[in-house]
C-alpha cells in the first residue's frame, strides 16, 4: 500500500502545482490586460473623427458604432473609409 500512497501523494502535489501555475497565468494575464487598457488605450476616437468629418449627416455615436462593428467583424483588418446613405 505504500506505493499506492506515494503515487496518490505525487498526483496530489502535481495537481496542486498545475492549479497554482494556471492561476498565476490567469492572474498575470488579467493584470496585463488591465494595465494595457488603462495606459495604452485604443485609438478608435481618431478614426471616428476622420470618418465623422467625411460623413457629415451622421451622428458621431452612429459612426463610432459602425467603426467598432467593422473592426470587430474583420478582426481589426478592415477600415471604414466612407459612409453613404442609400
Amino acid at each position: 500500500m505504500s506505493d499506492l500512497g506515494y503515487a496518490l501523494q505525487l498526483m496530489g502535489i502535481g495537481m496542486i502545482t498545475v492549479f497554482i501555475i494556471l492561476a498565476l497565468v490567469v492572474l498575470l494575464g488579467n493584470l496585463i490586460i488591465r494595465f494595457v487598457n488603462k495606459y495604452l488605450p485604443e485609438e478608435v476616437s481618431k478614426r471616428v473623427e476622420q470618418v465623422a468629418s467625411q460623413a457629415g449627416d451622421f451622428n458621431r455615436k452612429k459612426v463610432a458604432a459602425i467603426v467598432s462593428a467593422v473592426k470587430i467583424v474583420t478582426g481589426g483588418k478592415g477600415r471604414v473609409t466612407k459612409i453613404e446613405k442609400m
